[in-house]
């Protein structure tokens, strides 16, 4: 079986060569040539996976060594696989949630001109993202990473006539760029202390290593985690990141690339328990993370960006379990596949609503859908129920689980880090319920979109005033039966990976576990998280289901106002670094003008100015030349005659 591991890049690597070099005859057959492969890689990955069930938990780890890249005296860098129980989760939710998306996206994008071209990049971005799980060594996973970054701009900025997509596309590159710094930087120190790339002399050697040197590389792959999985600091990217289609939210957003940061951390869970700041490090950064997203979700009106708030902050809980060591890695794992499931159900229940409601994503402008779109209402309702931890469902089993880790964690650390995940329950119940009601419930709100010659004219309270009233309906089956498919991981999931703690057994080989001392009992943490969703759901139908809802929003408090600016994120960005780095760049300009090339030109100048005088003396009189002979013999004579007389 192993020798069918690359299999799982290859295919959908085959997908994208022959759609984006393929030309235009393939325009017509194109999207079901990329959607194909992609459920190819997905069989694929379901053959091993039964393959691997049938083996005892010591055995599962398999390995495929294709070449050695660049050997060079000590430095060996390998192409090789290394498929086990992590990367094999990581396989089947990434093959199997892309095939869905690939499946919705025929009819999403059904008259773009351009469709070949999407599902080309869409079959790029899944063999880069499978390569990056199922590498055996740090810089093959490297080469992932930035296939990864290269797939999203692509995807991201797929609709580049739009200058806003353009310029979400080149964010979401930069930032990334710099989380990427860290990780070149860890796995040089790698190598430098380990003398290889490879996982399993690493991670075994990770013990003998000092703790300072353990922090730093732990360090750096938070700094690179935090990029791919827009974390704080580098999370800014992630909201502009909606101006791609909706198919790229839910693959990029919810079930792949931003979980990569996780997956990363997991994978080298043996450095980060050698390194406690490292670790101390890492769950702030999803604490913080997991408050930040949801605030700026509950701000959103935009229904893509209310989401992509979510997605920051259910993120924050993973990297906030992973930070906890041995007691949280499974959780973290089992909340980003259950995660996958509601997430990419609930981004394209949002692409359904804007394919009936012609592209508006504002939800002031819905209300009242779920008479229109009863399919997208029950599987969207469903991701909802999902989220917020709804008991039974797919998010209750793997939030309380990452709720109860953190305060197992123990002392002031624990309290702290599991009330921040209680907040953050709290405040998701509200933005998710708000999301709700905007869209499927009160009266309907809807106003003409503006015509695409006038794409700045104010709505009409009727068709008259300029542009095409919506008229809600369902959207085809391509695109309802994905999101069928999805809502049952949504429902189930959860359960099934929590029966007979199945999900914790599978893992455990690869990530360990060790259980936590919790103040508070499981049955309590449980009570709290249902008090709290109560809480935010009832606060949220005061504000949105008991009365009208204005189709303009009101100003707001100070705090609403930030939050609609991402808490004013991009204005930090631009003190702290923009305004810096431009002053940096111009001071680097005039050194670089007045000094270097004053150096360079004024040496110049200076040779240029002495050879001009010295030509002057090539006159091209043969008497001058006579003279300064005469002249030269003259006073080497009598240097001479001097030299005699000392």
């Amino acid at each position: 079986m192993e020798n069918i591991i690359g299999l799982l890049v290859a295919l959908p690597l085959l997908g994208a060569a022959v759609l984006l070099c393929g030309g235009r005859r393939l325009d017509r057959t194109g999207h079901w040539l990329g959607t194909i492969l992609a459920a190819s890689s997905f069989v694929v990955g379901a053959v091993l996976f039964a393959d691997m069930l049938g083996r005892s938990g010591d055995d599962r780890t398999l390995h495929q060594f294709l070449f050695s890249w660049i050997p060079v005296g000590g430095f060996r860098a390998d192409v090789a696989f290394q498929l086990d129980q992590l990367s094999m989760t990581f396989v089947l939710l990434i093959t199997g949630v892309g095939t869905l998306i690939h499946i919705y996206s025929i009819g999403y994008m059904e008259h773009d001109e351009r469709r070949r071209r999407f599902f080309g990049y869409l079959n790029l971005f899944l063999a880069a993202m499978v390569l990056l799980v199922i590498a055996d060594n740090y810089l093959l996973l490297y080469v992932g990473w930035e296939g990864v970054g290269l797939a999203s701009y692509l995807l991201i900025g797929f609709w580049q006539h739009k200058p806003s997509a353009a310029t979400a596309a080149k964010k979401a590159f930069i930032v990334n760029r710099v989380g990427d710094m860290g990780l070149s930087i860890a796995i040089m120190l790698m190598f430098t202390t380990f003398g290889t790339f490879a996982f399993g002399p690493v991670l075994k050697s990770a013990g003998d290593a000092s703790e300072g040197t353990l922090t730093a590389i732990g360090l750096m792959l938070l700094l690179a985690a935090c990029g791919k999985s827009a974390q704080v600091p580098l999370q800014s990217w992630l909201g502009d990141a909606m101006e791609g289609p909706t198919p790229v939210s839910a693959l990029i957003h919810a079930a792949t690339m931003v979980t990569a940061g996780v997956y990363l951390i997991t994978r080298s869970g043996a450095i980060f328990n050698g390194a406690p700041d490292a670790q101390l490090a890492v769950v702030t950064v999803g604490a913080v993370t997991l408050l930040f997203g949801a605030i700026v979700g509950c701000a959103k009106d935009d229904i893509k960006k209310a989401l992509a708030g979510s997605t920051m902050s259910q993120i924050g809980y993973m990297i906030l379990a992973a930070g906890l060591g041995p007691i949280g890695y499974v959780f973290a794992i089992m909340h980003l596949v259950t995660h996958g499931f509601f997430k990419a159900g609930l981004f394209l229940g949002a692409g359904s609503v804007m394919h009936g409601m012609n592209d508006e994503v504002d939800m002031r402008k819905f209300g009242g859908l779920r008479k229109y779109m009863p399919i997208t209402y029950v599987t969207f309702g469903l991701g909802y129920l999902a989220i917020i931890g709804f008991p039974g469902l797919s998010g209750f089993w793997s939030k309380d689980k990452i709720i109860e880790a953190a305060f197992a964690k123990g002392g002031t650390e624990g309290w702290i880090l599991g009330a921040a995940a209680l907040l953050g329950a709290a405040i998701t119940a509200y933005y998710m319920t708000r999301v709700m009601l905007l869209t499927f419930f009160g009266e309907k709100r809807w106003q003409p979109t503006p015509s695409p010659d006038e794409p700045s004219a104010e709505p009409a309270a009727d068709s008259a005033g300029g542009g095409e009233m919506p008229h809600p309906h369902e959207s085809p089956k391509s695109m309802t039966v994905p999101m069928i498919v999805l809502a049952f991981g949504s429902v189930f999931a959860g359960g099934l990976f929590s029966l007979n703690d199945s999900f914790l057994h599978w893992l455990e080989p690869v990530t360990g576990h060790s259980h936590g001392h919790s103040p508070l009992s499981a049955l309590t943490v449980t009570l709290a998280t249902m008090a709290v969703l109560v809480v935010g759901v009832a606060i949220a139908w005061a504000q949105y289901g008991r009365k009208p809802v204005p189709v303009t929003a009101p100003r707001g408090s100070l705090l609403t106002r930030a939050a609609r600016r991402d808490l004013l994120q991009d204005d930090f960005n631009h003190v702290a670094l923009v305004t810096p780095g431009q002053y940096l760049t111009r001071g680097l300009v005039y050194l670089d003008h007045s000094v270097v090339d004053g150096v360079v030109n004024g040496t110049a100048a200076a040779f240029g100015g002495l050879s001009g005088r010295m030509r002057k003396l090539q006159n091209g009189y043969a008497r001058s030349y006579a003279v300064s002979m005469f002249g030269g013999a003259a006073i080497l004579i009598a240097a001479t005659l001097l030299m005699r007389a000392v």
